[in-house]
């Protein structure tokens, strides 16, 4: 069964940058979306960018479109967040997630990791 574990987060300034990393371990029968989330405290979790396992096909939060971008490294079965020209806003808790199939025909999501803090000040 796949398991993610994310990395990668810091406290930065304005306009400073991260590369968050998102690392899967396991087998899976399938191939999904591997999307990454956040959450401010006290706040929904909420889609940020995802990339297809397959066809690699991205999309973007309309919030992060041209400051952050989703890519994969095959063989290192991780998937990366750059994140650039960071705001106060972008302060969160990062999250990877994806669904798995442990079974052939049989998908489920993979458990919410700890996440990675990102946090931006002036």
């Amino acid at each position: 069964q796949v398991r993610l574990m994310e990395s990668g987060g810091g406290s930065v300034q304005i306009g400073g940058s991260l590369r968050l990393s998102c690392a899967s371990s396991g087998y899976s029968y399938c191939k999904h979306d591997i999307t990454w989330y956040r959450q401010v405290s006290g706040g929904e979790r909420e889609f940020v960018a995802s990339i297809h396992e397959i066809d690699g096909a991205i999309v973007y939060a309309d919030s992060v479109k041209g400051r952050f971008t989703i890519s994969r490294d095959d063989a290192k079965n991780t998937v990366y967040l750059q994140m650039n020209n960071l705001k106060p806003e972008d302060t969160a808790i990062y999250y990877c997630k994806t669904e798995t199939c442990p079974q052939p025909g049989i998908v489920i999501q993979t458990p919410w990791g700890q996440g990675t803090q990102v946090t931006v000040s002036s």
